[in-house]
């Protein structure tokens, strides 16, 4: 389709006077907001549902909080930060990188705070949204950056209104709260359960961290960097991009991918070895290993990566409960067996409702089209960017795309390039509506289900990977292929519809 790319460059800044409405602004919305603005782009607007940016940076502060991406590697490309206290990063200066890069490139003057976008429906050729708050405003193209993990799930326990003392999901935590010398339970055994456990099993008088199901825990270490290669950082520009591209971690990571994808191969066949040495040789009582030790798969579930678990688990204050809870009362956690675990603290580490992405706003497309019907069986995107009869909404880290122990920095940004060419098929004048096709998705959705059930994520395991169905709702091909699928559009898979035929339906559709 070299034809369509080259008519659209010929033409390309006819329509500068596009209106963009991009939703949500962590990560993903930054990034949107950034492009958008060097672009040349002036009508742009962020609404963020929040009070600040930072998305899930923002919603967690529990104690503890880790990206178990290298720091380095966990920043935009054009903005490397010298200033990491570690090689992987605290959540808290997570959040400051991007407030500052907000800053920096101006995104923060064209933020409105505590606007949810609770409606957003196609009428007319272009995007009619409303908040929460009642604020009405209309878009040529919008870009739905509202991450993945932003609505917390909260777990089906009996009695969690009795309980006398806190209680909060941990992207709710409640700083307010005195922790030292406190009893604590924390639910769930995520990274989420794995890091507070860690953080706080020197702290607490009692530590109870209640395991559905145990995690393979991958050892890392995590050291700090020191003054000296901090300021190296500073001083030398190739060092630092050195850094956001180490050859050893992008080698790690395209391995990993690689394992995930052929679960049969030597690299995940290394990775289990490593995860259950790991395990042999870090923990000493063998009626806690076995409490600890997984009957999946490694990867099956994301795998977790802490310099320090297994270490933690085995201080005296801290008890691993497998049995089965039975309910919350106002003294505690009761079990099946009536144990009563007496707490002062309970610590929801049950994430998040992960197949929500836009949801819960209404999304209305072309001809009344619903959203919520579309993705009535399971959230799907082409290429996890476009949507059938959903034209010129676009989005970012949207379902079925790259997720797992990777940078999702790196893949918005892959997936931002891929979007700016759509982008540019409307900017040009050309075409006034760009949705992927029908055809287009059911084809790239039967060969992804298939695919995805092969990947160690189908290997027979309970995760938030899965969809109502128990399909991986992953991108189940190689690394590379998401670069090659990212790096030019395949534009015989989109419905492309002329502007003045666009513009034609929409007077009859007025009259």
């Amino acid at each position: 389709m070299t034809g369509i790319r080259d008519g659209v460059m010929s033409v390309l800044g006819k329509r500068q006077d596009l209106r963009f409405v991009v939703i949500g602004a962590g990560m993903a919305g930054i990034l949107a907001g950034i492009k958008l603005l060097q672009a040349g782009y002036r009508n742009v607007m962020l609404y963020e549902k929040a009070d600040r940016i930072g998305g899930t940076w923002r919603e967690n502060t529990y104690p503890g909080l880790t990206c178990d991406v290298p720091s380095h590697s966990y920043t935009y490309s054009f903005e490397p930060n010298p200033d990491w206290t570690r090689y992987l990063p605290p959540g808290a200066e997570i959040q400051a990188y991007f407030e500052r890069t907000t800053r920096k490139y101006g995104v923060d003057k064209i933020i409105r705070f505590n606007e949810e976008i609770i409606r957003c429906e196609y009428q007319q050729r272009q995007w009619h949204l409303e908040t929460r708050s009642g604020i009405r405003d209309v878009a040529d193209v919008v870009v739905a950056a509202t991450g993945v993990l932003h609505v917390p799930r909260y777990p089906a326990i009996d009695g969690m209104e009795s309980f006398s003392g806190d209680l909060f999901h941990t992207a709710r935590w409640d700083h307010s709260v005195p922790l030292d010398g406190r009893r604590i339970g924390v639910i769930g055994t995520g990274s989420t359960g794995v890091q507070i456990v860690s953080a706080l099993s020197e702290r607490m008088q009692k530590l109870v961290h209640f395991q559905r199901t145990p995690q393979w825990i991958m050892p890392v270490e995590n050291p700090f960097f020191s003054e000296e290669q901090k300021q190296a950082f500073r001083n030398d520009p190739e060092l630092l991009k050195y850094m956001q591209n180490e050859p050893e971690y992008l080698a790690n990571v395209e391995r990993f991918n690689n394992a995930i994808v052929e679960p049969d191969s030597p690299a995940m066949h290394e990775i289990e070895a490593i995860v259950r040495d790991n395990l042999e040789n870090s923990v000493d009582d063998p009626v806690l290993r076995e409490k600890l030790r997984p009957n999946y798969r490694a990867a099956c579930k994301r795998l977790i990566y802490s310099p320090d678990f297994y270490q933690a688990v085995q201080r005296p204050a801290v008890e691993v409960e497998t049995g089965a809870i039975d309910r919350i009362e106002p003294k505690g956690v009761r079990m099946k067996d009536g144990t009563l675990h007496e707490l002062d603290i309970i610590a929801l580490a049950t994430g998040f409702q992960a197949d929500q992405f836009m949801r819960p706003m209404n999304v209305t497309g072309r001809g009344g089209v619903q959203l919520n019907d579309v993705w009535a069986a399971r959230p799907r995107a082409y290429m996890a960017i476009s949507i059938p009869e959903f034209p010129n909404l676009f989005m970012l880290n949207g379902p079925n795309g790259p997720v797992g122990n990777f940078s999702l920095i790196d893949i918005a940004e892959h997936q931002w390039h891929y979007i700016e060419q759509l982008i540019a098929l409307i900017d040009s004048g050309k075409y006034g509506e760009v949705s992927a096709s029908k055809e287009a998705l059911e084809v790239f959705d039967s060969e992804r289900i298939a695919a995805a059930k092969r990947t160690i994520f189908g290997s027979g395991c309970q995760s938030w990977y899965l969809d109502a169905e128990g399909v991986p709702a992953t991108w189940p091909w190689s690394q590379q292929r998401f670069y090659e699928a990212m790096s030019q559009p395949d534009y015989t898979a989109y419905q492309l519809v002329a502007l003045a035929e666009a513009t034609a339906d929409s007077a009859v559709s007025d009259t």
